[in-house]
């Protein structure tokens, strides 16, 4: 944490000084006549640090205690801007005042005025450019021997049953199903951390899934969450049975 801390500070602060050189050469807002290239150049370098120490390092901080306490962006950013544009206003029109007198016909109001202009700007590109991205959903895995890992997103990862189909296994959610094309057997090999079993040779049942047992004369069914129902094959009844599957 504090490694990416004082990378940040250190980018920070590399970038308010590439900018300053920059408009140090410009001279924006009639410092190109006033002053030497040096004198211009260090006097815009200091502003902006002066900038980045007011914005850069507070903002972020202000961000996490509002977020922690969920507060909306648009309650605290306002009144922080305004209150974090002093430092820089300061220092800049002091500085300006020392080094080109003159400066100081423009009033400390209207100077404020066109900080506090800047520093919404750059504040706005800050935090549109820190925004938090939605999350991207995970793309299957199609080389994964967990059935899980080849769902869709939407699916979850809970699973109820698993059918084949030809040379697929269709996956039963609680969300709704998807083909995976693998084997049932590795399908529930997949799955060996779910307290499972076969139930039929085309049919994998998860045990919490099952809401009940549907008896229909020799035939046997376990019904699942979601109006499924796997059936039981005559061969794996007793089994089962004994295991306290089949208990209704």
């Amino acid at each position: 944490m504090k490694d990416r801390r004082w990378r940040a500070a250190a980018v920070g602060f590399a970038v308010s000084t590439a900018v300053g050189l920059g408009l140090g050469i410009i001279g924006p807002f009639g410092s190109y006549l006033s002053g030497t290239l040096p004198v211009r150049t260090a006097y815009w370098v200091v502003c902006l640090w002066a900038g980045w120490l007011a914005f850069g390092v507070s903002l972020p901080i202000l961000a996490r205690w509002a977020e922690a306490r969920r507060i909306s962006a648009w309650t605290w950013t306002p009144p922080a801007v305004a209150v974090l544009t002093l430092l820089p206003v300061v220092l800049s029109r002091t500085l300006a005042v020392r080094l080109w007198p003159v400066v100081g016909q423009v009033g400390w109001l209207e100077w404020y005025g066109q900080g506090l202009v800047i520093s919404a700007l750059a504040t706005a590109g800050m935090m549109w450019a820190t925004r938090p991205r939605a999350a991207t959903a995970e793309r299957p895995d199609a080389e994964s021997a967990d059935p899980r890992d080849r769902l869709p997103a939407r699916l979850g990862r809970t699973v109820l049953c698993l059918q084949m189909e030809d040379h697929y296994v269709r996956v039963h959610t609680p969300q709704g199903s998807a083909l995976v094309l693998m084997s049932l057997s590795q399908a529930m090999a997949g799955l060996k951390d779910v307290d499972g079993a076969q139930t039929h040779r085309s049919w994998w049942v998860a045990r919490a899934g099952v809401l009940g047992v549907v008896e229909d004369g020799r035939n046997t069914r376990l019904r699942l969450s979601g109006g499924l129902e796997a059936p039981v094959s005559r061969a794996r009844v007793g089994a089962l049975r004994e295991e306290g599957w089949l208990t209704s």
